[in-house]
């Protein structure tokens, strides 16, 4: 087995404490110690929970129509989610972690991976290090994190988890710094489900062969483990023994496939409302395919109505609609998607969801120029979308448009209690009393 090591790696796992809750508390510090949760689309259920929240044994997901009478008891705030203001913070973590080390993996929107060994000189040990982080974190952006360190990232991941749950570690955990028999003890109180990797599914079947904490994993045999569960489970098995085998990915890989959708606020049935939901959709996914230089050879464009309404006429639909040549220009994936949905729409249903797949990615670099096509307007079509993603990353989401996709756009997710967008749009920006 090829397992990439690297003699004397050691990384650190940098988790924003219940990010989105954090990220509200920060302008609103009145909410510090309250029961609050944050909402999914359409306010539906909770997506992240304080820990006084989490306490009243409130679960992830838990519908917010069930909590209402819990919510009063126990003066649970609700917020709508805010990912505009979540992402922008997330950006400024990460540029906090950057003066640390150029080695650096962003692993989701709380989480990042660091390459430590290399910059430890400047810090009496790891810890030391770690601690300097949670600090700097906090006093630049004002959110919590808790630090794990380790000799692989499922170890760092383990050290996190660790910090998390246990008050004696100050946020800050280094398994590599422990002795084998309190790394060992620590492995044994901990289920096998906390592995990174592992989950609740997996952990059914390898507690079938007896293993059910973190140490039993530990000791079992990779070879073993290989054959029944994986490639995937095996490196795991090496990494929890300290051997790294899984490297930063420091660019993170372009996306094979891009999907935007959201549920509407409320039910729709005209075409044109549909159409505006689609054209914000394809808008969106050009956005991210030039951010990541792709081209889609094809869209499927989808509608439905609501599922859990079955008393309703029921009507799901989707097309796939291929592109003459891949493109990444909204304009042209515009009319495409419109043309697919006339397609598939039918009148007389009450419409829950539409969205937009872009499918068949390719690198806009290395793709082939089409012999009939025009170089000068394919230049100022790429300067067209240049300018556009520029004047919307300066001045807001959508400041720019097509028209097709609307002004009004009544059929928008319902947020109802979402904060302001303290740190991206001027008018919306924390007043200091």
């Amino acid at each position: 087995m090829s397992t990439n090591i690297k003699a004397n790696a050691l990384f650190a796992l940098v988790d924003v404490n219940n990010f989105y809750v954090s990220c509200e508390r920060v302008f609103a510090p009145k909410l510090e110690g309250v029961p609050m949760v944050v909402l999914s689309n359409n306010d539906g259920c909770a997506v992240a929970r304080s820990a006084e929240v989490k306490a009243l044994g409130v679960k992830m997901g838990t519908p917010w129509f069930q909590m209402k009478d819990l919510a009063k008891q126990h003066g649970i705030a609700a917020y709508s989610s805010n990912y505009t203001l979540y992402g922008d913070m997330s950006g400024r973590v990460v540029e906090v972690l950057k003066t640390f080390t150029p080695n650096l993996e962003i692993y989701s929107i709380d989480e990042s991976f660091l390459r430590i060994e290399t910059v430890l000189k400047h810090y009496s040990d790891p810890r030391d290090m770690g601690r300097t982080i949670k600090q700097s974190v906090k006093d630049t952006t004002g959110l919590p994190v808790c630090v794990g360190i380790g000799a692989s990232k499922t170890l760092a991941k383990f050290a996190n988890h660790l910090a998390k749950k246990h008050t004696q570690f100050a946020g800050v955990c280094d398994v590599n710094a422990m002795s084998k028999a309190v790394l060992y003890q620590w492995m044994t109180e901990t289920p096998v489900a906390e592995v990174w990797g592992i989950g609740r599914q997996l952990s059914k079947k390898l507690k079938v062969l007896g293993i059910n904490t973190v140490f039993d994993l530990l000791q079992a045999s990779p070879q073993s483990i290989r054959q029944q569960f994986g490639v995937v489970v095996e490196r795991i098995c090496y990494e929890l023994r300290g051997v790294s085998c899984l490297e930063l990915e420091e660019v993170a890989p372009a996306k094979q496939q891009i999907v935007s959708s959201r549920s509407f606020g409320k039910p729709v049935a005209s075409m044109e409302q549909l159409a505006e939901s689609v054209a914000t959709h394809v808008a969106r996914g050009a956005e991210k395919l030039r951010s990541q230089q792709s081209l889609a050879g094809a869209l499927t464009i989808f509608i439905q109505t609501n599922p859990h309404k079955s008393f309703e006429p029921q009507h799901h639909q989707g097309i796939t609609v291929a592109l003459p040549d891949p493109s990444d220009n909204t304009l042209t994936l515009t009319n495409a998607a419109l043309r697919g949905l006339k397609q598939i729409y039918q009148a007389g249903f009450k419409y829950k969801k539409a969205g937009v797949i872009f499918n068949f990615l390719v690198d806009k670099p290395s793709v082939q120029q089409s012999l009939f096509e025009d170089v000068q307007v394919k230049g100022k079509s790429a300067h067209l979308m240049q300018a556009i993603d520029s004047i919307n990353s300066r001045f807001g989401n959508a400041v720019i448009r097509t028209a097709v996709s609307g002004t009004k756009q009544d059929w928008k997710m319902r947020s109802s209690n979402r904060s302001p967008n303290y740190t991206t749009r001027w008018d919306e920006l924390p007043i200091a009393r």
